[in-house]
Order: C-alpha cells, then structure tokens, then sequence
C-alpha cells in the first residue's frame, strides 16, 4: 500500500470523498478545494484517465468501481482518452488561488490540462533526445586505449600490420 494523506477522515468517508471528487472533476474538468485533497485527488483522476486510455472491459470495470454516474464513465473513456491519447501522463494540473476566510486553509483549482478554458496554457511536451547508436561490445574503448601499457600498445601495433 502506498502512503497517502489521512485528511481528517476515517477511510470509509476518506475513500467516498475522493470518489465524489473525481467524479466531479470528470464532469466538470475543473473543481475548487483545498491544496491537500486536491493533491490527492489528482494522484486517482491521473489513474482513471490511465484506465480510460487503456479501453479494455477490465479497465471499464476497475474504472466503474471508482467513478460515479454513467455519464462520468462514458466520458472517460471517449472524451478524454482520446484528448490524452498521445499525452503520456501529467493529465491534471493544481493551480493554488487563495487562502479560505474560515479556517485559512490554502484552496487551489485542479483541472484537466489541454481543454477549453484553461486556467493556464500547457507547457509544450519536452522534444525526446536523439538516438545514440549502440556500441560494439568488442571494440576496445577509447579510455582503455589510453591508459593501456606500453607493451599492450607495442602488441597491439605488430598485430594490426
């Protein structure tokens, strides 16, 4: 089992929380609440548009348990796994935004990345590193080159001519 923030809550009512949460956050793409449920809920929401993106029955199945509402789950899997199709993670952004008057409790928008409306625009995907050629096993190295003995070198020289 992973570590996980307790926030206040026995499980049964930790656990329905963050089901509603991220069910409501699918349905609307962006919720208000404070900055540790929404750390929280982002770790689920990222999960679940995994599942949607993976489209098996199994994956329907897991999903169902945790949503709620049909319409939330058609939405998974149609609408966002084909928005996050080439997006290999990072579905959710948190963007904190005030301190509550009550209790002074830091709140925060999470919301889906890549949508209309956005609070902030997506930072563009990092380009990948070009492909290094793989190198021959039986080569001998630079670096052993360098530093080998003398007598390896003289051998090494008689042998090449």
């Amino acid at each position: 089992m992973t570590k996980f923030r307790k926030l206040g809550r026995p499980a049964a009512h930790r656990v329905s929380m963050l089901k509603t949460m991220v069910s409501q956050l699918v349905k609307h793409e962006r919720i208000e609440t404070t900055v540790a449920k929404a750390k929280e809920v982002r770790r689920v929401a990222d999960n679940m548009v995994q599942l949607g993106k993976e489209g098996t029955l199994a994956a329907a199945r897991h999903a169902a348990a945790f949503v709620r509402g049909d319409d939330v789950l058609h939405k998974l899997f149609t609408e966002l796994a084909y928005r996050y199709k080439d997006r290999a993670g990072g579905y959710t952004r948190l963007l904190r935004t005030r301190i509550r008057v009550g209790d002074a409790a830091p709140m925060a928008y999470i919301e889906f990345v890549d949508r209309e409306n956005e609070l902030r625009e997506a930072k563009p995907p990092n380009p990948q590193p070009p492909q290094r050629v793989p190198l021959d096993p039986w080569t001998k190295s630079r670096a052993s080159q360098q530093w080998a003995s003398p007598k390896e070198n003289q051998n090494s020289g008689s042998e090449t001519q």
